[in-house]
């Protein structure tokens, strides 16, 4: 049979029907589930910002909260987050700096601020990554809350205001803020404000609704301190530190939260180039917990984490669909074959699906507004958001993926500092 034939026969049968289908009907119905849910966060958590439950979450007690920033190379920008970090309106608090043996000039850019008695600065001589940087100096924090952020990073004055209120409930274990794109010099940069906002804030809202949480910000959480000795601190294996923490606090029956008031303003990469490694980091994370862990959240007593493995693995599940249907699609352009389910020129399905994409866009920017007033403007970027991101995301997955496959069985250090200024 030539190649023709093998085409054309492939593109007329059940399997590849399904494939189509699939395709075209995961990001309609996800799109639809992520409005539905995250306005329901929205209406009960946020409408009026200083309403009822506002009210409700407040406590009389301020713990003290430890700030715990890693630092691995950060001169351009540690001075600026040491000077935001102590302008927090909040009377308790500490700050705890840990070099992971800087190379630059991030030590003389940190020595002006160890004048100030509430800035520690803890020396490693041995890099070793982010994880193991925690690790080494959780010991030496005296908070009963501990703050993990990035060392480009600047919180809102009144973060702790937000976050702090949560652990007024015995089995929070830890909070995740709402980060926020404050370099927006490029086209990427635009674009990743927009998806902060109308993929990654609506997510976790949804996911809060669901009652379990995918992940917790590396740039902005916070924890109580009992909760991360409890599962014996962060593995330095997982290329994402942040998202395993997540998962184990909730298989031991903490409850992780998302807080959207309290405010992170964040540096994202702005080439190709930092976006492509920063992604790839994130989907050899979720591949690597996914491994790890799905055995045990197929229990039970795990069931209200089954939305999120569900949704986890069939976004993973979608990127090799769309590879695999483009790659059929390709091959049967160049037999001469008019592709089954695919066309240039815009139809119904196509229109569909980028309609609900741009409304799930607006729905997002609409949702966060309160909190990144220029946000809208940045909105005209959105409907390149399909063409980048859709491709661009289910190259990283279909090629990152495997690599998780063996985490249980390596032994490399995988949490090495992100570059993701270029």
């Amino acid at each position: 049979m030539d190649l023709y034939n093998l085409i054309v026969g492939l593109e007329n049968s059940a399997f590849y029907m399904v494939l189509l289908i699939y395709f075209a009907w995961y990001p309609l119905v996800s799109s639809v589930m992520w409005i539905f849910t995250s306005i329901i966060f929205y209406r009960r958590r946020e409408g009026g910002k200083e309403g009822a439950f506002s009210a409700f979450y407040t406590i009389e007690e301020k713990p003290l909260v430890t700030f715990m920033i890693p630092a691995y190379n950060e001169e351009a920008s540690i001075a600026n987050t040491l000077a935001g970090v102590l302008k927090v309106e909040y009377p308790s608090f500490e700050v705890v700096v840990i070099d992971d043996c800087s190379t630059d000039n991030t030590l003389a850019e940190i020595e002006p601020f160890l004048s100030h008695p509430q800035i520690r600065l803890v020396r490693k001589h041995i890099n070793e990554g982010k994880a193991l940087a925690l690790n080494d100096a959780m010991p030496l924090t005296r908070g009963e809350l501990i703050m993990v952020m990035d060392a480009d990073a600047v919180p809102d004055v009144h973060i702790l205001d937000y976050l702090v209120p949560h652990f007024k409930f015995p089995r929070c274990a830890a909070v995740t803020g709402n980060p926020r794109v404050v370099n927006r010099d490029s086209f990427l940069s635009k674009l990743q404000a927009i998806e902060f906002a109308s993929i990654i804030s609506m997510m976790r809202r949804a996911q809060r609704v669901w009652g379990r949480i995918m992940t917790m910000s590396g740039v902005v959480g916070i924890f109580r301190r009992s909760a991360l000795f409890d599962v014996g601190l962060y593995s330095p294996e997982m290329a994402t530190e942040d998202i395993d923490m997540t998962w184990r606090l909730q298989l031991r029956h903490w409850d992780v939260r998302y807080e959207s008031r309290a405010v992170m303003w964040m540096h994202v990469p702005q080439s190709l180039d930092g976006l492509w490694r920063q992604r790839r980091r994130w989907a050899l994370g979720l591949s690597q917990v996914l491994t790890r862990h799905w055995k045990e959240m197929m229990q039970w007593k795990h069931r209200r984490f089954w939305p999120v493995l569900l949704e986890a693995n069939m976004s993973v599940a979608w990127a090799y669909i769309y590879v695999v249907l483009t790659l059929i699609w390709l091959v049967s352009l160049s037999v001469g074959y008019p592709p089954v389910g695919a066309t240039p020129i815009p139809n119904f399905w196509g229109m569909l699906i980028a309609t609900v994409c741009l409304l799930q866009l607006v729905t997002g920017v609409a949702l966060d507004r309160g909190y990144d007033a220029l946000l809208p403007r940045y909105f005209v970027v959105a409907i390149f958001y399909p063409l980048v991101y859709w491709i661009l995301m289910a190259l990283i997955t279909v090629t990152t993926t495997p690599l998780g496959w063996n985490v249980n069985r390596q032994k490399r250090k995988y949490t090495l500092w992100k570059p993701i200024r270029e």
